[in-house]
């Protein structure tokens, strides 16, 4: 498999990344999960990885010259079983704020007193009424979705969680994220800040590429494009918008042909 249905500038910014790797033993491979490794699904405990990726990742994680992390909106407890990579991958789940170790170990930001309990009045009036929408709760977040939902309710639904939210986000320690199909009341790092310290972690001049999907990956795309060391930056979408990524790939055909040519280009480095 290889990439030409890439379109030609994305593919030159790909290929020309790829060749950093005669320097570089051990490249970065970052990755978000959902609409990323796997489809979106409304019951997200069965969103699987594309058909054949699974083995892709696997046959990158034998050759043992790839450092690979998930970053992922979710608790990183729930990707290694879904995933299915052994060993686990280290997953920083909650955008960025909780990381979890292939051993199990973890590590998540603290929260502020103030900023728990103002998060816990909003989990009881969600509880109770969630608009329409379908609400998670987070250790660090208040989140609702309305994915599924036919758009004249979704907007609804929005527009009431955004009158809620909005507010709150004023306040000190608490964010509002947009993601598609959704909004969320959070605190703590973001997927910029987890590339950010993944990157710091990194022996200088490690080559460090991003994949992911949706608005809440923009801020890995900046923080990757701001790197002094090679970097490349994509767009994992059937769709094109406006992204700060500098590359643009369709799953998940394009994406088992990018991973192809990474272990082809690390073989021949």
């Amino acid at each position: 498999m290889n990439l030409l249905r890439v379109e030609p500038e994305a593919r030159t910014r790909i290929e020309s990344f790829l060749q950093t790797f005669k320097k570089s033993s051990r490249p970065l491979l970052l990755l978000d999960y959902d609409g990323t490794l796997a489809d979106f699904r409304i019951d997200r405990f069965k969103a699987y990885p594309w058909a054949g990726l699974r083995e892709l990742l696997t046959r990158i994680q034998r050759q043992g010259r790839t450092e690979m992390r998930v970053i992922t909106g979710r608790p990183p407890e729930e990707v290694p079983p879904l995933l299915g990579l052994s060993p686990a991958l280290e997953v920083w789940g909650l955008h960025g704020a909780k990381r979890l170790y292939p051993d199990g170990r973890s590590e998540q930001e603290e929260t502020l007193r103030e900023t728990r309990e103002k998060l816990d009045e909003v989990r009881v009036q969600l509880r109770r009424d969630a608009f329409g929408g379908l609400y998670e709760d987070k250790p660090n977040a208040a989140v609702v979705h309305w994915r599924g939902i036919p758009p004249a309710r979704a907007k609804l639904i929005e527009q009431k969680t955004r009158a809620l939210f909005e507010p709150l986000a004023s306040n000190d320690g608490l964010s509002l994220l947009v993601f598609e199909s959704g909004l969320e009341l959070r605190t703590g790092r973001d997927k910029g800040g987890a590339v950010r310290e993944i990157a710091r972690e990194a022996a200088s001049g490690t080559p460090v590429v991003y994949l992911g999907d949706d608005f809440t990956d923009e801020s890995a795309f900046v923080a990757v494009n701001e790197l002094e060391g090679p970097h490349l930056s994509v767009l994992v979408r059937r769709a094109w918008r406006e992204t700060a990524a500098n590359a643009w790939i369709k799953p998940p055909e394009e994406l088992k042909g990018f991973l192809e040519r990474w272990l082809d280009a690390l073989r021949h480095a």
